[in-house]
C-alpha cells in the first residue's frame, strides 16, 4: 500500500490510523466539532454508516436516517475530498459552527455540497446537530443517458422504464 493510501480521506495530511479512524472506531471521542466534522466524511468515505448515526444528536431526530440508503449512497459516491472553510464558536456555550465543502461523484454527476453545520458538546461529545446547505451547481461528468439507453443502474432495463421515470 503507497503512503497516499494510508492518508485519511478527510484531508487533515494524517494517516487514517492516526486521525479519523480512532474517532469513527470509538477509542478516541472528536476533541473538536472541526474533528467531528472531518471523521464524519471519512465515515461516507469508508462506509462507516453507524458512526454517521452516533454522531448525530439523538434529541434532533437526526439519529433517526435510513441506514441502509445512507450506506448505499456512501458505496455508490466517488469521494472527492473534505475543505473545512471555517470554524467558529456558537451562539451558545459548548457549540461549534463548522463551514464545509464535500466534493463528490455519483452517477456521473459532480456535486459540491456546502454545508454550514452547527454542533454541540453533549455529554463531552461532539454532535451533529443542524445544517444549511448552501445550494451549488451541479454538472454531469459524463455522457448523458437518453430516454432508450440501457440504465446505467445495471438492471438491463431502458432507461425510461428504470430510473429514469
Amino acid at each position: 500500500m503507497s503512503k497516499n493510501e494510508n492518508l485519511c480521506p478527510c484531508g487533515s495530511g494524517k494517516t487514517y490510523a492516526e486521525c479519523c479512524e480512532p474517532i469513527i472506531k470509538g477509542s478516541v471521542k472528536a476533541p473538536t466539532a472541526e474533528a467531528c466534522m472531518r471523521a464524519r466524511y471519512s465515515s461516507y468515505v469508508k462506509h462507516e454508516i453507524d458512526f454517521i448515526i452516533k454522531s448525530c444528536d439523538d434529541e434532533e431526530g437526526l439519529a433517526e436516517i435510513d441506514k441502509k440508503a445512507t450506506e448505499d449512497w456512501s458505496r455508490q459516491s466517488q469521494w472527492n475530498g473534505l475543505k473545512i472553510l471555517r470554524t467558529e464558536k456558537g451562539e451558545k456555550e459548548g457549540e461549534e459552527i463548522v463551514e464545509f465543502t464535500a466534493d463528490y461523484t455519483l452517477h456521473n454527476m459532480h456535486e459540491l455540497h456546502h454545508e454550514i453545520s452547527l454542533f454541540k458538546k453533549i455529554n463531552d461529545e461532539w454532535k451533529y446537530v443542524a445544517g444549511n446547505v448552501i445550494p451549488e451547481t451541479v454538472k454531469r461528468v459524463g455522457a448523458k443517458v437518453g430516454r432508450n439507453d440501457p440504465c446505467p443502474c445495471g438492471s438491463g432495463k431502458k432507461y425510461k422504464q428504470c430510473c429514469g421515470r
